[in-house]
Parts: C-alpha cells; sequence; structure tokens
C-alpha cells in the first residue's frame, strides 16, 4: 500500500476525530446522536480496515482470514491488527497470498501458545499392614 494512500487516510481520520470531539464537548448532544455518531465511526473505521486488507491481501488470503474470523474472531482480529501494522510501517511491499498469510499464521500460533505443563504429584498411601 502507498504511504500516501495511508497518510490521506490518517488524515481523514484524524480530522473525523477532532471533529467529533470538539463538537461533543459542548454537552449538547443526548446519548441517541452520541451513540448515532459512535455507530458512524465504527462503521468508517471498519470500512477502512477493510480497504486496507484488500489491498494487501490477494482473494485466496482474504477467504481464509474470514474462514478464520467465523471460528476464532480474536485471533483473526490480531492477524489483521498486525498486518494492518505491517502495511503501515513498509513491511508489506505486495499483495500477500494464501501462502505467505499461513506462514503468518503459523508464527501468531507459536507465539500466542501457551506453554503450561502440568506436573502430578502422587501420594503414597500406606495401606494397614504397612502401618505396624
Amino acid at each position: 500500500m502507498a504511504d500516501s494512500d495511508l497518510e490521506a487516510l490518517r488524515a481523514k481520520r484524524l480530522a473525523e476525530l477532532q471533529a467529533q470531539y470538539q463538537g461533543g464537548g459542548g454537552g449538547g448532544q443526548n446519548d441517541s446522536e452520541r451513540q448515532k455518531q459512535q455507530a458512524e465511526a465504527m462503521k468508517r473505521e471498519d470500512e477502512m480496515k477493510n480497504s486496507i486488507l484488500s489491498q494487501i491481501l490477494q482473494q485466496d488470503a482474504r477467504a481464509r482470514l474470514n474462514s478464520i474470523a467465523l471460528v476464532k474472531p480474536e485471533k483473526a482480529k490480531m492477524v489483521e491488527n498486525m498486518l494492518i501494522q505491517m502495511a503501515k510501517t513498509g513491511q508489506i511491499s505486495s499483495k500477500l497470498g494464501e501462502p505467505q498469510l499461513i506462514s503468518l499464521l503459523e508464527r501468531v500460533s507459536q507465539q500466542t501458545q501457551k506453554k503450561t505443563t502440568v506436573k502430578f504429584e502422587r501420594r503414597h498411601r500406606l495401606s494397614d499392614d504397612e502401618s505396624d
């Protein structure tokens, strides 16, 4: 994704947030208007995220990420945020295909896997014969 596109999106979002906070500070808005604005902001943010992901992922990779979101939504969100961050920092130079997404998912899984070990302590019971 081009840096100019990202900067334009950032500037637009910053202007929206500034207008929202400057306009909403007066207390003249009721809760329903504020909720509508929050819903619209969330919708715009979601559209921006989907736009960025469609620019950095090929169709097959996007389909895989969507199917992961059905099963593990928190993992999919984490990977989406990671991909967007990578695009913003210039780590992604071309569209990622399914194999690249799979390798990224494997790395994320290895990092997030809980390394727990279970230790069993067995207590020996004395039988009635041994107590004498």
